[in-house]
């Protein structure tokens, strides 16, 4: 018996997101100067947020407004279960050098899977240290990671793992690096 998934929707990101964040319902509405009632109808799909409302929850949450935009070039079928290559969601800043994109369908299941590209010659800014456990696995290119007091190089076909350690990542390197990096609970 198959059993399908309910389509992912902006309000079940939304939920899941703030709840990764530790937020109440009532502290993210604080946060955004709506109501608990509005809040809670955007995350149960019953209203829209405006794009204006978008770049609020963005900010608020730490996401890109794009991570939160729907993608709508997914056959209905595919929604929830199928992401194509050409409408993965962006995410993150892309400050550092890195550009991530989303392979998880949502942010509904217990983890979330990102593709990941390091830029030649780019660092992170700060070390990291996040309540999650990471798995990456490097597809190309070379990493330099500094996880927890301990720094390791990193080749293809190498993994690695973060249990809520503090680290950083470095592409000292000519070529990007490319990795499939798994984190759960989602934090994007």
């Amino acid at each position: 018996m198959q059993m399908d998934a309910p389509p992912a929707t902006l309000g079940s990101d939304l939920r899941t997101l703030r709840r990764t964040r530790g937020l109440t319902l009532q502290q993210l509405a604080d946060k955004l100067g709506r109501s608990v009632g509005w809040l809670s109808q955007v995350e149960r799909d019953l209203s829209e947020p405006s794009i204006t409302d978008l770049r609020h929850l963005a900010a608020a949450l730490d996401v890109s407004v794009s991570m939160l935009a729907r993608q709508d070039a997914a056959a209905p079928e595919e929604v929830g279960r199928i992401v194509r290559q050409g409408i993965r969601r962006p995410i993150g800043s892309r400050v550092s050098g890195l550009v991530e994109e989303l392979l998880s369908p949502d942010l509904a299941d217990d983890f979330e899977m990102v593709h990941c590209r390091f830029e030649p010659h780019s660092q992170i800014g700060e070390t990291v240290t996040r309540p999650t456990q990471e798995l990456a696995f490097l597809l190309s290119g070379r990493l330099e990671m500094t996880i927890g007091e301990d720094r390791f190089s990193i080749f293809p076909g190498d993994s690695f793992r973060i249990r809520g350690e503090p680290f950083r990542w470095e592409n000292p390197h000519d070529e990007a690096a490319v990795a499939i990096w798994v984190i759960a609970p989602p934090v994007y």
